[in-house]
């Protein structure tokens, strides 16, 4: 992991090339020991496959530029496993890297801005105003409080929750705590969302290695098995009758990586969940069985059941709420820490089975792992 957050004077692709320098060196190798590089872009959009050439890899054997938005990360984790169960290669390379931020601009220019016109229904959307991820995610968030009677300070509870956890973690760009009073008080950005509904937008790099199992155990890290994977792509965005803001890729991809894996939700230990607003980690919850269908408000909101001290250890650094926003790098390299036992005062004792979730585009793409210690 880069430095993230309001980390200036850098582009995608340099974080991206210093993630992936600290990761080889994290994980006891050197860069000529890698032979596979899968390449995550951002909003920034710099980062192709001439990061090769950027680190002097030569001969790879896999590389290739993935682009499934915040399912990514996920889904760059299962092909590097099943490159290696192939024998198609032995040390692959997984890599984000962002700057969206830019020093005097706002952090909503980084997503609001440099929408290209469009033609044919796509057009007729855009030319509403409903075009930017906080107004789509919004109307996701409103029907399921309409079916289902979710309220915001349901949602709250989540940002409130997420912000505790981030004051146990070095590296979270948020760290002062907040109410649920604070969170009613925040300003609207897209109703029903306040500001503390929405994720942080930062700068930095992440990259994790995947490698065999044996390689793995003779190296300098704890190694973190992957038990378990699944993606699911719904395909129905602006579909007519569909069930968007109800039900998730989550509802097929969690159990399909569960049962590879050979467990249940019961069995999970620590979730680190996509949070790119409070609403999306709670149908996730939903979908992944950890609540009922639509009861997801009160369960979040039910002391006792989420936050430090919960019996659901959920987003353990404070998520993309309130530690940084690395696409789904951010679940991930929360999973890896507490797998590894290296999470500092945030550690949980009980770390054996991590489950991590990505979701993409708007609510269109979906990645699961299980992780294991």
């Amino acid at each position: 992991m880069t430095e993230l957050g309001k980390v200036y004077g850098k582009t995608s692709s340099q974080f991206a090339a210093e993630a992936t320098r600290l990761a080889v060196a994290d994980a006891g190798l050197l860069l000529s020991d890698v032979d596979g590089l899968l390449i995550s872009a951002g909003v920034a959009n710099d980062v192709g496959l001439e990061l090769q050439v950027d680190l002097e890899l030569r001969d790879l054997k896999l590389l290739t530029q993935m682009q499934a938005f915040g399912s990514t990360a996920g889904a760059m984790v299962q092909f590097a496993s099943m490159a290696v169960e192939a024998g198609m290669a032995e040390v692959v390379v997984c890599v984000f890297g962002d700057a969206p931020l830019k020093e005097g601009a706002g952090a909503g220019d980084a997503y609001g801005a440099g929408h290209r016109a469009h033609s044919g229904w796509t057009g007729l959307q855009r030319s509403t105003g409903v075009v930017t991820p906080n107004v789509l995610y919004s109307l996701a968030a409103r029907r399921h409080m309409l079916r289902y009677g979710t309220t915001s300070e349901q949602l709250g509870a989540i940002a409130v929750a997420q912000r505790d956890w981030a004051a146990l973690n070095p590296l979270a760009q948020m760290r002062t705590p907040i109410t649920i009073a604070d969170h009613q008080q925040s300003r609207i950005i897209s109703d029903p969302f306040h500001l503390f509904d929405c994720c942080l937008v930062s700068n930095g790099g992440v990259a994790v290695v995947v490698s065999t199992a044996e390689r793995a155990r003779d190296l300098q890290q704890p190694a973190v098995d992957v038990l378990g994977w699944a993606q699911s792509h719904p395909g129905a965005r602006s579909r007519r009758d569909d069930n968007f803001g109800l039900v998730t890729g989550a509802a097929r991809s969690g159990p399909a990586a569960m049962s590879m894996a050979g467990v249940t939700v019961d069995d999970i230990d620590l979730v680190e969940i996509y949070d790119c607003y409070t609403y999306t980690a709670l149908v996730t919850l939903e979908d992944y069985g950890f609540c009922a269908k639509g009861a997801g408000g009160e369960f979040v909101s039910t002391p006792g059941n989420i936050g430090p001290a919960g019996k659901l250890k959920m987003n353990t650094g404070g998520g993309q709420l309130s530690s940084y926003y690395m696409w789904g790098m951010t679940p991930l390299s929360e999973a890896v820490l507490q797998a590894r036992g290296q999470a500092g005062a945030r550690q949980q004792d009980r770390h054996e089975l991590v489950l991590v979730s990505g979701n993409g585009g708007i609510l269109d793409h979906h990645s699961t792992l299980i992780l294991g210690s």
